[in-house]
């Protein structure tokens, strides 16, 4: 059923019209009873003055009511357009027209400054953003320098340590030039991986299987160490569309992150639950745990609290997560150890719902 509008005038006439006439009518059968030769001009005077007040209330209502809403629905258009410096000029009536007038100039107050916050923001995220891009350009430039003699480098540093003889003292020289190499290589890796990402190629695979594996590999780091890492899988969990080679670096990454934050025993488990639309992969460990001043800004790039960290770890984690549709999160208290959540969609279509989850 639709209901017809009726205009604001006729609403407010209607009860003080009917109040009259009701006041008429009875008036009129008073005075009719009393003296009927009467109730003729009763009738009439009692009309003229129901219509005098009518116009008096009319006159009114139009000057205390509808000039203000012309002008807020008049401000209003204008606040739609984006300009926010309009004002209800009726802000200082001392009524509920006047209470209407002050919120809508506190309304565009708050707006006015959320938007300057907003455009403040973006400058700086874009800002951020170009200062990054350029740093990923050069950096992705001096690892294609680097690499070419740095591996040049490695292989004569290999013909050197075949020549050693098994109790040269030069062989643990050998060892440790051997090493820094290989972390130079692995910097050099990251900076190439975080200026130059691959789109993920997205197959319906066996999470459980590609998280296993991550296990696996994070076992042969700590078989030297009294470190626990399990592995607890999602019962019936159906095929999920990923990039099995880019998520087993996630969870590689995050496990041999928590390895290195436990010092003598601890655990470290890897566990996969289904959730709506989306899989929940959790990575806790027994850790030194994460300083909450830190907490906040550890999947920023370049930011590591490690010695010999580059920061782009996490950052590549994140990256990698959100490019499948998902999101990550960390929890942490200093000696409590640490948790990281990833959602993952099921389906590429279901991403939104992992993302906001």
């Amino acid at each position: 059923m639709a209901w017809v509008r009726i205009n604001w005038r006729l609403k407010t006439m209607l009860p003080v019209a009917a109040t009259l006439i009701g006041g008429l009518l009875l008036l009129w059968i008073t005075r009719y009873l009393e003296d009927p030769g009467h109730h003729a001009l009763t009738m009439l005077v009692t009309a003229t003055g129901a219509v005098v007040i009518a116009t008096v209330v009319l006159v009114v209502l139009a000057h205390g009511v509808q000039q203000p809403l012309l002008e807020l629905q008049r401000k209003i258009a204008r606040l739609r357009e984006g300009d926010f410096t309009v004002r209800a000029s009726f802000a200082e009536r001392n009524d509920e027209i006047g209470d209407l007038g002050r919120d809508f100039n506190e309304m565009v107050r708050q707006l006015r400054e959320n938007r300057a916050a907003i455009e403040e923001a973006h400058r700086t995220q874009m800002s951020r953003a170009e200062h990054l891009a350029t740093l990923g350009e050069l950096a992705a430039g001096l690892a294609h320098e680097i690499r070419n003699p740095l591996a040049g480098i490695a292989g004569v540093i290999e013909l050197m340590g075949q020549d050693l003889p098994a109790e040269s003292p030069t062989r643990e020289v050998w060892k440790d030039v051997r090493q820094e190499i290989r972390q130079i290589q692995r910097i050099l890796n990251e900076l190439l991986d975080y200026a130059r990402p691959k789109p993920p190629h997205f197959i319906p695979a066996d999470l459980n299987a590609t998280a296993e594996h991550a296990a696996s590999l994070a076992r042969q780091q700590v078989l030297s160490r009294p470190i626990q890492i399990s592995f607890v899988p999602a019962p019936g969990l159906p095929p999920v569309e990923h990039d099995a080679a880019q998520i087993q670096q996630v969870l590689l990454n995050l496990l041999l992150n928590a390895i290195q934050s436990i010092e003598g025993e601890g655990s470290v488990e890897l566990s996969l639950r289904t959730g709506e639309d989306c899989v929940i992969v959790r990575v806790s460990d027994t850790g030194r745990g994460i300083d909450p001043k830190h907490l906040g800004s550890i999947f920023r790039p370049f930011f590591t609290t490690k010695g010999q960290g580059t920061g782009l770890g996490l950052s590549l984690v994140q990256r990698i997560v959100e490019a499948h549709g998902g999101r990550i999160e960390a929890t942490s208290a200093p000696g409590q150890g640490s948790q990281f959540t990833i959602r993952l969609p099921l389906r590429k279509d279901s991403a939104n719902a992992a993302g906001s989850g």
